[in-house]
């Protein structure tokens, strides 16, 4: 049964990365996930945390760490009515929930003694919302990184290459009783279940965040979800490597 945009229910969205989009950042992509677009990018300071550099001091030179962290908004037209911005140093908790999801997934496919003592920022405004923002997020935030790491090496910032893998992430539910791939807005409203999926490029997973909203389900029905959410970040992943090839 088609879906009211269309799409197969194994079917991505229209997936687009616009590299380069801003010129300040080390590395900054937009990407859309269909109509949800976000702005990924990353940029790096000679500098870790207090606590880590307090924890490096207790090290030898060469196996002192660096840092990656992640920060996450969504604009106040993002959504169809606004959405006000966080103030007085204020992080709203889904923000800092998806933050803290973004940079564990990031920080699981990077060596950060090769980065030194150094702080890899990546931060994800979300342009405009429909559904997947996290997931997007996450998807262009390994592009944003990349190109960061480029700029490092460049700069001579950098022991080795420090990735040991890629990372994307997307979204599944059920929606009218049939499991489908990367939900929109609309069927994330409508979905009995909803799963968030981080994988890496070898097929290796970071996170699964899922929630029945309504019926509970079986486990036949969770490992469809998690075979669908795989082969969709096959796809993201064949993307991403094109891109940065």
């Amino acid at each position: 049964m088609p879906r009211h945009d269309g799409r197969a229910y194994d079917q991505l969205r229209e997936i687009r990365f616009t590299r380069g989009f801003t010129s300040h950042a080390a590395g900054s992509v937009l990407v859309e996930f269909g109509n949800t677009r976000v702005l990924c990018t990353a940029m790096y300071e000679d500098a870790v945390p207090p606590w880590m550099r307090a924890a490096n001091m207790a090290k030898p030179a060469d196996e002192r760490e660096g840092w990656l962290t992640a920060e996450y908004a969504m604009l106040p037209s993002s959504t169809n009515t606004r959405k006000q911005r966080d103030k007085g140093g204020k992080v709203d908790g889904r923000s800092v929930e998806i933050q803290r999801l973004i940079g564990r997934s990031l920080r699981a496919i990077i060596d950060l003694k090769q980065v030194g003592e150094r702080t890899i920022w990546l931060d994800c405004d979300v342009l405009q919302a429909d559904g997947g923002t996290r997931t997007a997020s996450i998807t262009g935030a390994y592009v944003a990184l990349w190109d960061c790491l480029l700029k490092m090496k460049e700069d001579g910032k950098l022991k080795y290459w420090p990735l040991v893998d890629s990372v994307a992430a997307v979204s599944v539910g059920i929606v009218d009783g049939q499991p489908v791939l990367d939900l929109d807005y609309r069927e994330d409203f409508a979905a009995f279940t909803d799963m968030n999926v981080v994988m890496t490029g070898k097929g290796l997973f970071i996170e699964l965040q899922g929630t029945a909203e309504e019926h509970a389900f079986p486990r036949e029905q969770l490992n469809e979800l998690i075979d669908l959410a795989a082969n969709g970040i096959q796809q993201l992943t064949a993307k991403q490597k094109a891109l940065l090839a």
